[in-house]
């Protein structure tokens, strides 16, 4: 029989382990925990390394922060050194009927890759939230399947989802039944949503075609040079460093940056790159450091 190997990736401790546990109890589905984007990355890598890799991610929406930066309504204070609050999210109402796991195969399961049991979940500043963490997965591990626990449905982040990569998005008070079947889907490249979700989601993904077209054309009109140039500054590059990269004077360099600020419609250099990956205009191949 093949297993299943899912990580469960939520800075909620007792859902965390709670949800980690009730899939344990299936015959064909291994388990891991993370508290963290960080320590999923952690995960994925020495799994990668053992050859044991993992199949599926479920990653917590609001992994670490909420997706826009700001404090939740109603939401308790963090406590001193970033621990959050014990009160989490219900788990999948099917935890408290299911069976328990095998003796020692939850624990076994629930292990950092150090060795630390997961009784020590817990989130870190560094470790990149919720859609962050799918798009990074999606990059590095095209072979691991997504799929975002939301404690509520919205339209707009549901979509950047689905743009990130993910190829679920589930309510965190599902049936444990119907994750098991959104788990199973996407290993064979399904999408799934809740159908209270799809008018939305699709008006969400249209509007961004549409504002991603615009920028297309705005991109479009830059000169080859001036594509190179916006390119590095995605990348991060000052103007010193865009002149020693493409040999050029940092006048020169200047000059053409304000000519893609101005084609662009924008103001600034940040509005400049986000425009630029909305056009998909990715960064410039930076040299690892003392390559030169």
């Amino acid at each position: 029989m093949q297993r299943i190997r899912v990580l469960v990736v939520d800075d909620h401790r007792i859902f965390a382990e709670s949800l980690a546990a009730a899939l344990a109890a299936e015959q064909d589905v291994e388990v891991g925990a993370a508290g963290s984007g960080a320590a999923a990355l952690r995960h994925l890598e020495r799994a990668a390394a053992e050859g044991r890799r993992f199949d599926v991610l479920l990653v917590d929406a609001n992994l670490g922060a909420p997706l826009n930066g700001a404090a939740q309504p109603g939401a308790a204070p963090p406590r001193p050194g970033g621990e959050k609050p014990v009160s989490a999210p219900p788990a999948p109402a099917a935890l408290a009927a299911g069976p328990g796991p095998a003796p020692g195969r939850a624990l076994a399961a629930l292990e950092d890759p150090s060795g630390t049991a997961v009784g020590a979940v817990a989130g870190t500043a560094e470790a990149p939230g919720g859609l962050p963490l799918v798009a990074w997965v999606r990059a590095d591990y095209p072979h691991v399947r997504t799929v975002v626990l939301a404690e509520r449905d919205d339209p707009r982040h549901a979509a950047a989802a689905l743009q990130a990569g993910a190829g679920g998005w589930v309510a965190k008070d599902c049936s444990l039944s119907r994750l098991l079947q959104v788990i199973r889907g996407v290993l064979k490249d399904e999408t799934h949503l809740p159908p209270a979700l799809l008018t939305g989601v699709l008006k969400e993904l249209t509007a961004t075609r549409k504002h991603r077209t615009e920028s297309e054309r705005l991109v479009e009109s830059l000169t080859p040079r001036e594509r190179e140039v916006l390119r590095c500054m995605v990348a991060g590059l000052g103007r010193k460093a865009v002149a020693e990269r493409l040999y050029l004077s940092p006048h020169t360099v200047r000059t053409h940056m304000q000519n893609v600020l101005g084609k662009l419609g924008v103001h600034s250099t940040l509005a400049a790159v986000a425009l630029a990956r909305r056009a998909g205009v990715g960064p410039v191949e930076l040299e690892p450091a003392g390559a030169r």
